[in-house]
């Protein structure tokens, strides 16, 4: 009995060994290589502006290098001028309120709270030169600014509080005779730069991208795919692929990761199958990985002065962790996301709107596991004060920017109450000079920086106890992570059951082995007796 027990035991073993041995995991995926070689190949440009006789001229103002382009591409500028990049709006739905006219000119952000009365600082991220005000003619074509997406050379640069209109040291002539398509460094220019500085508003777009390795994104990395940013964004009339969610609603004209990897990119199907989670909720596991972004400004602590005088205090990277102007910060590098349930649509805080909880959420992103439209994804959480108004329970446009001090401009006077008071007069709304700074949330999905695939994120990353990457998600049954006294019942059943039946099966297999063994001794009793 004891022997047939040993050799069984051995042979189950020895079986199992080879399986684990010999069994090798398909690791050649022909659909991405079939990618990788596509987006190898870079497009070559079918036209050499540096040999039209239009361009070589020394132009006087930019608005005649767009009326030089106009002369050949007759229609691109109505593109141009019907896009969200020009209007700063489009009309989206918006849950709870139906079609609304939502972007720059009516919505308020917790980095610089926003556009209004301050248009001639903020316009250094518009594609239009002239924009010193509210009464900025988006009619006039010349005023479209061709350059700041097309030029090739790496000389074009907006000036800082110029309106739109380009730096004074940029050669007009040089740039319009080195026109292409958009590259990073194009539209990176805003996206990288937007609230003040590198990184400060993302956390997934940033300078780095500009010449990375793919441990910071295999996307764009210049020792992998290169790819830019037109690659995925592409354009149809100048209308680009892709959503900001912090001034945009409804789930149209996306881009998604399917889109060039399908919906079964991994050879695993049990991968596959998590059709619930986001593609970036695992292959980002970090955003900020080469510079810091801001987490954190409070505009409560802005206005302390030194003499009289304004003052800033920076960290150890040269990062600002005070200004006087603009308030404290805090930065932070290799961030780990936040996750939440999006089904693409959101909603916006417009100004006008009333308040009455706290922290106010500036562009609540709507999705539930409920919602089957829904998938985990990873974000940025942006959370700050900001001023707001006790009595009208609006949070507060004030006039930042001005050119001199005495015009109620904080940046300026320092003074909120003034600031306050221009800048709701600017956009129609009222204030009643009772105010003070409540808290607000701002979320910014990540979708870029996407690692390596032996650096994403394995099941023991969520599927655990304790710790886990989605601890704070609830609302859903996760394996490995939750208890449920009916699954909990139901597997221990499954457990015990398991056992007894493993133990009947030994006992009969034993019972049998001894009554085999009796009878065997009984037989051979029997043909020895005489």
């Amino acid at each position: 009995m004891n022997k047939n027990l040993v050799i069984t035991t051995v042979s189950v073993a020895a079986v199992l060994t080879l399986i684990v041995l010999l069994h090798k995991e398909e690791t050649y995926n022909v659909h991405l290589e079939k990618l990788k070689q596509e987006y190898a190949i870079k497009p070559t440009p079918s036209v050499d502006h540096s040999k039209l006789a239009l361009l070589r001229q020394d132009f006087e103002t930019p608005q005649d290098v767009t009326r030089a382009c106009i002369f050949c591409h007759t229609e691109r500028h109505k593109e141009i001028m019907g896009s969200s990049h020009w209007n700063w709006e489009r009309t989206g739905y918006i849950e709870g309120r139906g079609l609304a006219t939502i972007g720059k000119k009516n919505i308020i952000n917790n980095f610089c709270i926003g556009a209004g009365a301050n248009e001639q600082a903020c316009a250094k991220c518009h594609i239009g030169f002239g924009m010193t005000n509210d009464r900025f003619d988006f009619s006039n074509a010349a005023n479209v600014d061709c350059m700041v997406c097309h030029d090739n050379s790496e000389e074009y640069l907006k000036g800082s509080s110029m309106a739109g209109y380009p730096d004074r040291s940029v050669n007009l002539r040089n740039v319009a005779l080195s026109v292409g398509s958009p590259r990073k460094s194009n539209c990176g220019a805003c996206h990288f730069y937007g609230g003040g500085g590198n990184n400060v508003k993302h956390g997934d777009l940033e300078e780095s991208l500009l010449a990375c390795d793919r441990e910071v994104d295999v996307h764009m990395a210049a020792n992998g795919m290169d790819m830019s940013c037109v690659t995925c964004h592409s354009a149809e009339n100048h209308v680009m692929k892709g959503r900001l969610y912090s001034v945009s609603a409804d789930n149209k004209n996306r881009a998604f990761c399917e889109d060039c990897h399908t919906d079964s990119p991994h050879l695993d199907n049990l991968l596959n199958r998590h059709t619930r989670v986001a593609c970036q909720t695992c292959h980002i596991p970090h955003y900020a990985k080469v510079n810091a972004t801001k987490m954190e400004w409070k505009w409560s602590e802005a206005g302390r002065l030194e003499h009289g005088k304004p003052y800033s205090i920076e960290n150890e990277d040269g990062k600002h962790i005070y200004l006087s102007t603009k308030g404290e910060f805090l930065w932070e590098k290799n961030v780990i996301p936040d996750y939440i349930w999006f089904n693409g649509t959101a909603d916006h805080y417009l100004l006008g709107d009333t308040v009455g909880d706290f922290p106010v959420v500036i562009n609540p992103l709507n999705g539930s596991y409920d919602d089957k439209r829904s998938q985990i994804i990873p974000v940025k959480v942006h959370r700050g004060d900001q001023i707001y108004d006790r009595q009208t329970r609006m949070l507060v446009q004030p006039k930042l920017f001005g050119t001199q001090k005495g015009d109620s401009a904080f940046w300026q006077d320092f003074d909120w109450a003034l600031a306050s008071e221009a800048g709701m007069n600017r956009v129609g709304l009222p204030f009643s000079g009772d105010y003070k700074f409540v808290e607000t949330e701002m979320y910014w999905p990540v979708n870029h920086m996407v690692s390596p695939k032996d650096k994403s994120l394995d099941c023991a990353h969520c599927h655990v106890r304790e710790g886990g990457r989605l601890a704070g998600l609830g609302g859903f049954y996760l394996p490995g992570r939750d208890r449920n006294s009916t699954v909990d019942m139901v597997g221990k059943l499954i457990l015990y059951l398991s056992i007894i039946a493993v133990l009947i099966h030994t006992i009969i297999r034993i019972v049998v082995l001894v009554r085999e063994r009796k009878s065997v001794v009984a037989q051979d009793d029997s043909e020895r007796s005489p």
